[in-house]
């Protein structure tokens, strides 16, 4: 069991990542746990695991690297210490979908509606 004190919590809203989630590979599955325990215990997360998208107000992508596969979820914070998944996508493209980008903003925009 990890001992680390959690310094942020991540709260899953609604289905959007759980469906993300349970369609990927084991693999891929384990490193994404493994990116979100470091999310939640370090105080200073590096910018390759969680990074602000410019241009957006408060969207942040969690940034996981299984072998040659690259996925984003995206996220946002509540009161600071709430990291609120939305959804997650595979990248296959050096640039961000603006498709997801403006699906993760409708995302919390929903949430901040409905707080």
């Amino acid at each position: 069991m990890n001992d680390e004190k959690k310094i942020r919590t991540l709260f899953l809203y609604k289905d959007y990542f759980s469906d993300f989630y349970l369609k990927q590979r084991q693999k891929v599955k384990d490193k994404i746990i493994w990116t979100f325990r470091l999310i939640e215990t370090q105080r200073n997360v590096p910018e390759n695991y969680l990074k602000h998208l410019e241009g957006t107000d408060g969207l942040y992508e969690i940034r996981v690297q299984q072998g040659n596969d690259t996925f984003r979820i995206f996220c946002f914070f509540d009161e600071g210490k709430l990291v609120v998944l939305a959804n997650g996508f595979q990248k296959k493209t050096q640039k961000t979908p603006k498709i997801e980008i403006e699906k993760a903003l409708k995302i919390k925009q929903e949430y901040e509606t409905a707080k």
